[in-house]
């Protein structure tokens, strides 16, 4: 569900940058009053997971669809929706700057959609409200599928409004409402029972990472070192090895803007998006996570051997970045708060 900068004016564009630049200063200011030095590198490690998760596009039986995991959720419900918000922005400013994907114009409201609705709203509001009681094995499944669900929900209709309002392609907003949250309701079910299945088993091995981020504590008095590695382990498998196994159908939005108007594409660029589509070509080193050809400079290879080779190199370069910016953020926030 990443925007291509295509579907904004520059005005809503600006508008995104605008609330999302707000909401990454408030979250700053809430992590530097809870993150503890201890939970940064879990920071680094569940978005590293992310990043290669969300390169794994899997197929919408009988839609010719795909779809992959967004990981706000997780993050919120691992890190607290503050960090998790900083985490995934990260992740995002990585895949825009170094893979072009999603656009440098549309990153503003790609962080909104995927990063604000998930942590923010559907995190606090539907899973502790499942879960408030007890983190039982079954009250985490439902917050997990119902979060998510409800979170693609939100973040499509937003992805909508946000393409209605820049008014600069022939998408009719009701057309295009119709097709985005079907297949966006599948998408979150899946994302769901994924997120489901992942909490529930550290809801099982430490249930007091989960019950201290219920609650907004620091976690001073607890010890992430065993997830972290574990999440950085299945980071680097998923982005090195299980990313060859992804689906090729275009995602939920790209498939729905394909059947309105005809092609993924649905506006020309104009002057402004041009302009970021250039700079984001010398950027990205890893366009579409794949090498460059010889041929173009910008387009990746079209051979399997080549391809499975970038996106090896893709996951674990891609992983590392986000890594090191997660940490690097976290870090910088506690030296910060220690300052003022």
């Amino acid at each position: 569900m990443h925007m291509a900068d295509a579907l904004l004016s520059p005005t809503v564009g600006a508008v995104m940058w605008s609330a999302t630049a707000g909401l990454t200063a408030y979250s700053a200011r809430k992590v530097q009053n809870q993150l503890d030095n201890k939970k940064i590198p879990l920071m680094g490690a569940v978005g590293a997971f992310v990043f290669a998760a969300q390169m794994i596009n899997f197929a919408i039986p009988g839609t010719g669809s795909s779809g992959h995991l967004g990981g706000g959720l997780l993050l919120a419900i691992l890190l607290g929706p503050y960090a998790a918000f900083l985490t995934l922005a990260s992740v995002l400013t990585v895949q825009a700057l170094f893979f072009a994907d999603g656009g440098l114009l549309a990153l503003g409201s790609n962080i909104f959609n995927l990063g604000f609705i998930p942590c923010y709203l559907c995190y606090p509001l539907i899973y502790k409200t499942v879960t408030a009681d007890a983190l039982d094995h079954k009250r985490v499944v439902a917050g997990s599928i119902l979060a998510a669900v409800v979170a693609l929900q939100l973040g499509s209709l937003a992805v909508v409004l946000q393409t209605f309002f820049s008014s600069i392609t022939a998408l009719p907003f009701t057309s295009f409402l119709l097709m985005m949250q079907p297949i966006h309701l599948a998408i979150g079910l899946v994302e769901g029972i994924a997120t489901a299945g992942i909490v529930s088993f550290i809801c099982k091995a430490r249930p007091e990472i989960l019950e201290g981020t219920a609650i907004n504590t620091s976690g001073s008095s607890l010890s992430f070192k065993k997830v972290a590695i574990v999440m950085l382990l299945a980071a680097f498998l998923t982005g090195g090895v299980f990313t060859w196994f992804s689906s090729r159908y275009p995602d939920g939005l790209e498939w729905s803007i394909e059947n309105i108007a005809g092609s993924p594409q649905a506006a020309p660029a104009g002057k402004i998006q041009s302009t970021l589509e250039k700079v984001q070509n010398k950027t990205s080193i890893l366009p579409d996570y794949a090498f460059r050809t010889k041929e173009s400079s910008s387009a990746p290879a079209t051979s399997q051997s080549f391809h499975n080779k970038g996106t090896t190199v893709s996951g674990i370069v891609g992983g590392l970045l986000v890594l090191s910016c997660s940490i690097l953020i976290g870090f910088l926030l506690k030296k910060t708060c220690r300052i003022f």
